[in-house]
């Protein structure tokens, strides 16, 4: 994206950053409204971290607090975001990428607050670059002049080429393409490499078909520290919902604690919710890694840092238009 187009992030614009995937959602939408009969629809990415919002939806954990909620599937981040702004969800679950939610935050301000993060790094794994299990790249740094992809929109294309830049590479090159054919464009040979999410390495790796390269890349290039939590994905409920039914947010909210709380407890058995969710194989789950949750009255200053560090890279690059303050986007309670 130049600056040019960058600094004016209206409505136009952001749809046209989803516009790869924004079929899907207008096959699901249009007929729902967003306050009929108290439903309340959160709109996810299928991916491994949004595994609080299927454990509730899949435990009952919303049922049990008197609340009719339904998870609305996209196929990239900026679909999600872009149907908050329309008015036509309530929230986002986990996975959704913060940079979408930024991006969104500067199209309509005060759309949303977070209630929850997921910080990964080396150890809490989400993030990675993947290749063919025969191929003999060893690094990044040997993947100039290589096909590479990433997910759809525009943090996944950004963060993989300053990726790519970190190891030396020059003007990177980054095809679009959704998560779930990452594995399948790998094992036909027809990309070299991919900078992807959780639950594709695993399962590409468990297949026989690919492997991961390298874990944790946001935090050690972007961040400049392995073990610096990335704040890649929130969970939001949107100001109007909060505003308009304050009881209905009010339980929503708790519910989704309770899932985050049974999450960090119970990661072995929870690990099944991914099935359903997301395109790993039922047979695989268990190998999934896990990703941090951080709830809204849980972050500290560092985090808050990290969290600002990560969005004032963007204003950089000139993707935001103007620099988006983290603090102020963390619900209060």
């Amino acid at each position: 994206m130049s600056s040019s187009s960058s600094n004016k992030p209206g409505r136009r614009q952001f749809l046209q950053a989803g516009a790869a995937s924004l079929a899907v959602g207008a096959g699901l939408l249009p007929s729902m409204p967003a306050h009929a009969d108290d439903k309340i629809l959160i709109g996810y990415w299928p991916i491994a971290s949004g595994l609080p919002l299927y454990t509730a939806l899949e435990r009952g954990f919303f049922k049990e607090a008197g609340l009719n909620v339904e998870g609305v599937k996209f196929a990239s981040a900026q679909q999600v975001a872009e149907a908050m702004i329309a008015g036509r969800t309530h929230g986002s679950a986990n996975g959704t990428a913060s940079a979408a939610l930024g991006l969104a935050e500067i199209t309509s301000p005060g759309l949303f607050k977070i209630i929850c993060s997921n910080p990964s790094n080396h150890k809490l794994v989400l993030d990675q670059f993947v290749v063919p299990k025969d191929s003999p790249i060893k690094s990044i740094a040997e993947l100039k002049g290589k096909r590479v992809a990433s997910g759809p929109g525009i943090q996944n294309v950004t963060l993989a080429k300053i990726i790519l830049e970190k190891n030396g590479i020059v003007d990177p090159k980054v095809i679009e393409l959704p998560i779930g054919q990452h594995v399948p464009a790998l094992a036909a040979d027809q990309l070299d490499a991919v900078y992807t999410l959780e639950p594709t390495g695993t399962s590409g790796r468990l297949k026989g078909l690919t492997r991961v390269l390298e874990n944790g890349v946001i935090s050690k290039y972007v961040l400049g520290a392995a073990d610096a939590p990335w704040f890649g994905g929130s969970a939001s409920v949107t100001s109007a919902f909060l505003k308009e039914k304050p009881e209905l947010a009010k339980k929503y909210i708790a519910a989704y604690a309770k899932a985050v709380d049974f999450v960090r407890k119970n990661p072995a058995e929870v690990r099944n919710h991914l099935d359903g969710f997301t395109s790993i194989d039922p047979s695989l789950v268990k190998e999934v890694p896990m990703a941090g949750f951080t709830l809204y009255n849980e972050f500290t200053a560092s985090d808050i840092g990290y969290f600002q560090k990560f969005f004032d890279v963007f204003t950089e690059r000139k993707i935001f238009s103007r620099a988006v303050p983290v603090k102020p986007l963390i619900y209060a309670g």
